[in-house]
C-alpha cells in the first residue's frame, strides 16, 4: 500500500471531504480543514502519505493553476497605476520586518545569520493563501485586493533572490556573485520579450481556432500555463511567478474568462492537495522547543505587519478601510519562508531548530490570517473607531473608487445596451456594474465606465455612493438579488428611482410591494410594443417589412459593437 499513490490520495481526499464537511457545519474556513487533514494523514498521526514526491508534484500543480487563473483576471493597467504605492508598501514591510525579526531573534539567542533569515521569512506573505481567499470572496478586482496582489508579486521577486543567495552559499562560504543576479534578470527580460511577442502577435490569431473546440481550448490553456511556468522556473524564478506571468500574457485573449472558468474545478482539487501537503509537513513531536519562539514571531507577523501596512497606506492617503483590509490580507508568512529556511539548513547556514520554528509560524499565521480575511468586514466594523489614526484628512481613494454617478445600471447583457444609449443621450455620468469579466472587457473597449462586481456585495454597493443616485436600473433576472438591491437603495436613498426585472407577474407584484418604481416584464413589454404597432399600422405586410428591416439594422449594429 505504501507505494500505491492512488490509495494514499484516495484516503487523503476522503479525510479532506469529511473535514471540509465539519468545517462547513462549524462555519469555519475550509483552508483550516485542509491543513488539519494534512496533520492527520502526516507522520504525527496516521502516517498515510509515503509517496511525498508525488504529493509535492500535486501541490505544485495546484499552485501553478491558482496563479495562472489569477493572471487571467489581472488588469495590467491597474497594476501599473498602483506600482509606486505597491513598491513603497513592500519596501516599508521589508525594512520593518527584517529589523523586527532580526532584533527579536537575537534576543531569543538565535545567531546573526538565523536572525537575518528570520527577518526575510517574516517579510514574505503567502501568495497562495491571499490569492485563494481573495478569489473565493470575489475581491481580486477590489482596491485592497489589487494592492495585496501587487505587494506579494514583489515579495516573490525578493524571495527568488533570497533563495538564489542561499542556494549559492554552500558550506564552504561561497557567496552569491553580482554576475549571477545580472544573469538572472537578463534571462527574465529575455523571457518577457519572447513571450510578450508571442502573446501580442501569435495568440490572437490562434485563439479563435482554439476556441472552436472546448477540449482543444482546455488543453491549450494547460499547455500554455504549465509550459511558460516551467520555462520561467528553469530560468531561475519561481513556479508562482511563471504561472502568473503565463496568465497575464493570455488575459487579453477574448476567451480568457472561459479558460479560467473551465480550469477552476481542476484548480480547486489540486489546491486542496497543496494545503494537505502543507499540514502533512508538520511533525508535532518536533515542535515542543519551537513553540514559544514561534508564538513570539507569529505575534510580530499578526500585529506588527498589519500596523506597518496601515501606517504606510495611511501616509499615502488611502482610507482606513482599504488600509485595514490590505493589512489583513498580508498578515501571514509564506510557503517561501519554509523553503528558504529548509534550504539554508541543508547548506549548514542555520540549525535544525529554525526549521521547526518557521514551519510552526507559517501554520499559526496562515490559520489566524485566514480567519481574519474571512471576517475582515466584521473586524473592521468593530475596530473602525480605533483605525482613524491611520487615515489622513484628505484621502486619494477617489482615484480608484467609483465617482458619484446619478445613473447606475446593474447587468448589461439583457437590454443594457438600450439603457446605455439613453444615458449617453442624457449626457449624465453613469456606470455599469456587471459580474461577467467578458462584459467588463467589452465595456472598456467601448470606453463605458464600468465596475466588476456582485450586486449583492454590500461593500461594492457602498463604493457606488448610492445616496447620490437618481436612477438605479437592474437587468439582473435573479429575484433575491433584485429584492436585496431595492431594499438597499431605499435604505440609503428613498428619492432614487429603482427599475428592475421580473420573469412573471407574481415576481413583479412582489417587487412592487417592496418599493420598486417600475418592474420590467420582457414578454409583456414585447407584446405591448408589437400590439401598439399593429394598432397604429394595421395589418399591412409592407409596414411590417419596413419595421423588420429597421429592427435588423439595429440588431446588426448592436451585434457589431459586442463582437
Amino acid at each position: 500500500m505504501h507505494g500505491d499513490v492512488f490509495v494514499q490520495l484516495s484516503l487523503a481526499i476522503v479525510l479532506a471531504a469529511v473535514m471540509a464537511f465539519i468545517m462547513k457545519r462549524l462555519r469555519q474556513p475550509l483552508i483550516i480543514g485542509h491543513i488539519i487533514t494534512g496533520i492527520i494523514v502526516g507522520p504525527s498521526l496516521l502516517n498515510v502519505i509515503h509517496e511525498r514526491a508525488a504529493f509535492d508534484t500535486f501541490s505544485d500543480i495546484g499552485i501553478a493553476l491558482l496563479l495562472f487563473i489569477i493572471g487571467l483576471e489581472l488588469n495590467a493597467a491597474v497594476i501599473r497605476r498602483l506600482g509606486k504605492m505597491v513598491i513603497l508598501t513592500a519596501l516599508s514591510l521589508f525594512v520593518v520586518m527584517l529589523a523586527a525579526g532580526f532584533g527579536v531573534a537575537r534576543l531569543l539567542d538565535f545567531t546573526q545569520t538565523e536572525g537575518v533569515l528570520i527577518g526575510f521569512a517574516l517579510f514574505f506573505s503567502s501568495t497562495i493563501i491571499i490569492a485563494k481567499v481573495l478569489s473565493d470572496k470575489n475581491e481580486l478586482t477590489r482596491l485592497h485586493g489589487q494592492i495585496a496582489i501587487g505587494t506579494i508579486l514583489l515579495d516573490d521577486l525578493v524571495a527568488t533572490l533570497a533563495l538564489l543567495f542561499v542556494a549559492a552559499h554552500s558550506a564552504d562560504g561561497t557567496a552569491l556573485r553580482i554576475s549571477d543576479v545580472v544573469w538572472l534578470f537578463g534571462k527574465g527580460i529575455g523571457l518577457i520579450v519572447v513571450f510578450g511577442f508571442i502573446s501580442a502577435k501569435v495568440l490572437p490569431r490562434l485563439s479563435k481556432f482554439m476556441a472552436s473546440s472546448q477540449e482543444l481550448l482546455f488543453l491549450f490553456a494547460l499547455a500554455w500555463g504549465f509550459g511558460v511556468a516551467t520555462l520561467v522556473s528553469h530560468a531561475g524564478f519561481s513556479i508562482e511567478i511563471g504561472a502568473l506571468f503565463a496568465g497575464v500574457l493570455l488575459a487579453h485573449v477574448p476567451y480568457a474568462a472561459e479558460i479560467g472558468s473551465r480550469l477552476k474545478p481542476l484548480r480547486d482539487f489540486f489546491i486542496v492537495l497543496f494545503f494537505i501537503v502543507l499540514g502533512e509537513g508538520l511533525n508535532i513531536s518536533h515542535l515542543g522547543g519551537a513553540l514559544v519562539p514561534a508564538l513570539i514571531f507569529s505575534a510580530l507577523v499578526i500585529i506588527v505587519k498589519p500596523l506597518t501596512v496601515m501606517t504606510t497606506l495611511g501616509i499615502l492617503r488611502y482610507t482606513k478601510r482599504t488600509s485595514f483590509k490590505t493589512a489583513i490580507n498580508l498578515s501571514q508568512i509564506s510557503e517561501f519562508s519554509i523553503i528558504l529556511v529548509v534550504l539554508a539548513h541543508s547548506n549548514h547556514m542555520v540549525g535544525e531548530r529554525l526549521d521547526s520554528v518557521v514551519t510552526l509560524v507559517a501554520l499559526i499565521t496562515i490559520a489566524v490570517s485566514t480567519y481574519m480575511m474571512q471576517y475582515d468586514t466584521v473586524l473592521y466594523v468593530r475596530l473602525e473607531k480605533f483605525l482613524r489614526i491611520f487615515e489622513r484628512a484628505e484621502t486619494r481613494e477617489h482615484e480608484y473608487k467609483s465617482r458619484t454617478y446619478p445613473l447606475i445600471l446593474f447587468g448589461y447583457k439583457k437590454g443594457g445596451h438600450e439603457f446605455v444609449k439613453t444615458f449617453r443621450a442624457m449626457k449624465k455620468p453613469f456606470i455599469v456594474v456587471d459580474y461577467n469579466p467578458d462584459v467588463i472587457e467589452l465595456l472598456d473597449k467601448q470606453h463605458i465606465e464600468s465596475l466588476y462586481g456582485d450586486a449583492t456585495d454590500m461593500e461594492l454597493l457602498s463604493e457606488l455612493h448610492m445616496r447620490s443616485a437618481k436612477l438605479v436600473i437592474s437587468t439582473i433576472t435573479d429575484l433575491p438579488t433584485n429584492k436585496m438591491l431595492i431594499k438597499y437603495v431605499h435604505q440609503h436613498n428613498k428619492e432614487a428611482v429603482v427599475i428592475c426585472h421580473a420573469d412573471d407577474h407574481n415576481q413583479a407584484a412582489e417587487l412592487y410591494h417592496i418599493g420598486a418604481s417600475y418592474v420590467m416584464l420582457p414578454h409583456f413589454i414585447g407584446s405591448e410594443r408589437i400590439s401598439m404597432f399593429i394598432h397604429r399600422n394595421g395589418l399591412s405586410k409592407k409596414n411590417f417589412e419596413r419595421y423588420r428591416e429597421k429592427h435588423l439594422v439595429e440588431l446588426g449594429r448592436v451585434a457589431s459593437e459586442h463582437f
